[in-house]
């Protein structure tokens, strides 16, 4: 069969709720890692791109209408380049760099560009037209995170938990104390910090230009969601979800704006526009699980990935798990028999500390463990996400 291979992959800064990034519209972030990466291959012809695949989560408002599509005419593509929205939620960029990857194993096309791309702070609020004559009734639902237009049959058999409750429902099972969540988060916060510092992250990120009505643009270069904590910080904060439970908003991901993007390629493409092949997407595999603990998701898809590539957590140098919350990841390192302070565990933060924007968090993981291995001359990577309502994802990435 034919090989994918990731050739270059970059993202935006992640900017919190309300922030430096809140004015850009999603179509607009979307197109920041697109242009970046045609800027920075000059070989590469953009009329030869088979397809733009990005994930996103919402979809209700500036990211309407295909969003892919939107994307990749604003950054300059010719209008020939298709382009796909894709949605698994948290998953959704992961799922785009694993759909493109697919496509090029398959034979069915060369050349694409995958990622993700959300824009939390700009969700819009939604409003669903009557459902009878002369209704006088109006629902107004927030799209920035959760479930709105309830289906009373999905509620009545699987619940609609937030993902906060989904949190705490996996730890009435798995027990985690709130001292070795805090104890994890904490650590999160460390390595974020000190990749941020010493330029790691800096690698992998491309600045976003917000234009003003007067004076000089405002250039955004540094994620915005880490902050300085101890544990006695995080300890001090009460919880979100109930009043004896362990969720707080220092061990949890935040709600925040980014966008990431990878060129996926063929190796007689890569050849034919001067790229550089720098991971090898090994394979991918999805799984699904109850609801109501959909955090656990990582477990299953990462055992049927493993056995599907006969591999295993040994053969792993990186292991980049999305931290939807300590107590998940934590839940799914403990299941996999990864000790909760293991090197190999996101090595420069995670979610807690950099942010999770839910359509370009799996992309952002990947440009991460992309970068990593290219810099640390390792061989194999894991990337997992959970997903709401239930779903975990997997891939793995060796260093070409």
């Amino acid at each position: 069969m034919t090989a994918a291979y990731i050739c270059d992959g970059v993202r935006t800064p992640v900017g919190r709720y309300g922030g430096t990034l809140a004015p850009v519209r999603t179509d607009d972030l979307a197109t920041v890692p697109i242009r970046a990466l045609m800027e920075r291959t000059p070989g590469l012809d953009a009329s030869a791109v088979d397809d733009v695949i990005l994930g996103c989560a919402n979809q209700a408002g500036e990211d309407n209408r295909n969003v892919a599509r939107m994307a990749l005419l604003l950054a300059g593509l010719p209008e020939t380049v298709p382009g796909c929205t894709v949605n698994r939620l948290c998953a959704s960029g992961m799922d785009a760099i694993a759909r493109a990857s697919h496509a090029v194993i398959a034979g069915e096309a060369e050349l694409l560009v995958a990622g993700g791309v959300e824009s939390m702070s700009r969700a819009p609020f939604v409003m669903g037209k009557a459902t009878t004559a002369f209704a006088r009734g109006a629902e107004l639902f927030d799209t920035t995170l959760g479930w709105r237009f309830v289906n009373a049959a999905m509620e009545k058999q699987y619940g609609t938990d937030s993902m906060s409750e989904t949190a705490e429902n996996l730890n009435q099972e798995y027990r985690i104390t709130r001292e070795d969540q805090d104890r994890f988060a904490c650590w999160s916060q460390e390595k974020a910090a000190a990749a941020q510092s010493d330029g790691r992250l800096a690698e992998e990120i491309v600045s976003v230009r917000i234009p003003q009505r007067k004076g000089d643009p405002i250039v955004v270069d540094r994620d915005e969601h880490p902050r300085a904590v101890t544990l006695e910080s995080l300890a001090r904060l009460k919880p979100i979800v109930r009043a004896d439970g362990v969720v707080t908003a220092g061990n949890a991901s935040g709600i925040n704006d980014g966008a990431a993007a990878v060129v996926v390629a063929s190796e007689a493409a890569a050849k034919t526009h001067g790229l550089t092949p720098i991971v090898r997407v090994v394979g991918a595999a999805f799984a699904g699980v109850p609801p109501r603990t959909m955090g656990i998701g990582p477990v299953p898809a990462t055992r049927k990935l493993f056995a599907r590539l006969g591999l295993s957590l040994d053969d792993m140098n990186i292991i980049e798990i999305n931290e939807a919350f300590a107590v998940q990841a934590l839940a799914c390192l403990r299941e996999l028999g990864v000790r909760d302070d293991d090197p190999r565990v996101n090595p420069q933060g995670g979610a807690i500390a950099l942010g999770h924007p839910l359509g370009m968090s799996g992309a952002r993981l990947v440009v991460t463990a992309m970068h990593q291995l290219r810099r640390t001359g390792q061989r194999y990577a894991l990337c997992t996400m959970c997903v709401g309502v239930g779903q975990g994802m997997a891939m793995v990435l060796e260093r070409c």
